[in-house]
């Protein structure tokens, strides 16, 4: 019994201590939309008023109908960023499948090669990018930069670890009813890795809706431009006007909370199921 009360003792202590942790972390944001509605005079008043003294819905309403198009800017993040999570999380699940149960001739070799790649700095291959883009015409398109994040080494990678980790059994089974690879991939495979796949599919969508170098290098069309580029041309226009800037930035944070708390189970699942062998 005493042991059981030390434990739980443990557990509260480690929870208040995470708790506190937990608001540190999130200080910095609350501080953001507590700005993003102030009137500009009170962004940077010291002592800090968490609580605007005036609730200015205003800036919302000057950031999306201003003189920037801040949704059409919108529009083409979520669309960038959905095709480019599909593809990627697609293409990686079925390398992962192919890389952790299907034996053929120079797997390990070919899997070692194409991690090899992810050891070369993006920065390191922008150059031939660019004119490789330029002379496919892919430059300044939507497509381009969507293929560009689409095919992932990391992705391949951390899914092929957990394809690993179901049992042969089940694919063989599948096999003997005269399935073929593709369809084990998707009515088996699939439905049981869906909390990994989920993870990767919630980091996808985080890593390609927060890219600022790709659409930077390769749009040039100002209807084209993502919300990181419109982000970036909001706070040179409005110049020192910070509570426009934190409404402009809480309005581009809001789809990566909804992902995140729509998928926090999965992403959770799927971190236990990673830590558990066999």
């Amino acid at each position: 019994m005493d042991k059981l009360k030390e434990i739980s003792i443990k557990k509260a202590g480690i929870t208040l201590i995470m708790g506190v942790f937990g608001i540190f972390f999130l200080l910095p944001f609350i501080w953001m939309v507590s700005a993003s509605l102030k009137p500009e005079i009170e962004v940077f008043s010291y002592p800090i008023q968490w609580i605007p003294s005036e609730w200015r819905w205003e800036n919302y309403e000057k950031v999306w109908f201003g003189e920037q198009p801040f949704i059409l800017y919108y529009w083409n993040s979520i669309k960038v960023t959905l095709a480019t999570t599909f593809i990627s999380v697609t293409v990686s699940a079925m390398a992962a499948y192919g890389f952790s149960k299907i034996k053929f001739k120079g797997r390990d070799v070919l899997f070692l090669l194409v991690l090899a790649t992810f050891l070369i700095p993006a920065q390191a291959i922008l150059v031939p990018q660019f004119i490789m883009y330029r002379y496919l015409n892919l430059f300044d398109t939507h497509i381009g930069l969507i293929l560009l994040n689409s095919f992932s080494v990391l992705g391949t990678f951390l899914l092929r670890q957990f394809f690993s980790s179901i049992h042969d059994d089940f694919i063989d089974a599948a096999k003997m009813d005269g399935a073929s690879h593709l369809t084990v991939f998707r009515k088996v495979v699939v439905p049981m890795m869906i909390p990994a796949i989920s993870t990767y599919a919630i980091l996808r969508f985080i890593w390609t809706w927060n890219d600022y170098q790709g659409p930077l290098i390769f749009l040039r069309s100002e209807e084209l431009s993502t919300i990181q580029l419109a982000i970036d041309k909001f706070s040179t226009s409005s110049g020192e006007l910070y509570s426009l800037i934190m409404a402009g930035s809480v309005s581009a944070i809001l789809p990566l909370l909804l992902i995140f708390i729509i998928g926090q189970k999965y992403v959770i699942e799927g971190i236990a199921r990673g830590g558990v062998k066999g």
